[in-house]
């Protein structure tokens, strides 16, 4: 993607939101400005297991009434994405670390929502396209946060990571957590902003936004790959702030 004022693609998903008041405040406090890259990143794919995705070829309404959590077609097209992200990695020997449900700990846990009585322990399972390979790592979790309760930080220390990529979901909820705890440490945080998704467009687009503004640097798959590969020199910016 380009910079809004480009005319030649289309803007940024959150510059639908956002009033003349924001786009000021923006530029005259400069949000947005790009971070560090990682020299040595891990891959974080963020819940990417059928609850989250739901059936296939559902449309958006169709499959949350089929699983509460599903986010539908956004899902499934981030998903030839993702896939491109994890074999970049592999091939390039980063790490690659999945998250999903903590089972035993859900039981526990607070929801908002009517319909948390349905869940299906089967759903917590990675989507088949995106199945963690020998090697990979899969974190069971309880919070949105992949830091929060888990052992992330013992293991990006073990691996002597200094950075991570972030694709898969939600992009309100547990990419944008995580991204937020990677900036509570100095770590460096690049979303994929093309390879996460939610089940509400306009909080896909201002996490996004929130993201960029303040925590995260967003890149593309095709950047995002060319990182993951060593390629830093190509990749100059992010996307548009």
């Amino acid at each position: 993607m380009t910079r809004p004022d480009d005319t030649t693609t289309p803007a940024a998903p959150w510059e639908a939101f956002l009033t003349d008041a924001d786009r000021r405040v923006r530029e005259v406090a400069g949000y947005g400005a790009d971070g560090p890259r990682p020299a040595r990143p891990v891959l974080l794919v963020i819940d990417m297991t059928y609850d989250f995705c739901g059936p296939e070829g559902a449309d958006a309404v169709s499959a949350a009434r089929a699983v509460r959590t599903a986010c539908g077609p956004a899902a499934w097209a981030a998903v030839p994405r993702i896939a491109q992200l994890i074999a970049a990695a592999r091939a390039a020997g980063v790490p690659v670390i999945y998250t999903r449900r903590d089972a035993a700990r859900l039981a526990a846990r607070r929801t908002k929502t009517a319909r948390g009585a349905e869940d299906d322990p089967a759903g917590n399972e990675i989507v088949a396209p995106l199945a963690p390979a020998p090697g990979d790592v899969v974190l069971g979790k309880s919070k949105p946060s992949a830091f929060w309760a888990t052992d992330l930080d013992d293991r990006l220390a073990a691996l002597g990571a200094d950075g991570v990529i972030v694709a898969g979901c939600t992009s309100s909820g547990c990419v944008r957590a995580t991204a937020v705890d990677a900036y509570n440490r100095d770590l460096p945080c690049l979303v994929v902003a093309d390879a996460v998704f939610d089940r509400f467009e306009s909080s896909h687009a201002l996490a996004l936004f929130d993201l960029q503004a303040k925590y995260a640097d967003l890149v593309d798959t095709g950047a995002a790959v060319a990182l993951l590969s060593g390629d830093h020199a190509s990749v100059s910016q992010t996307m548009p702030r």
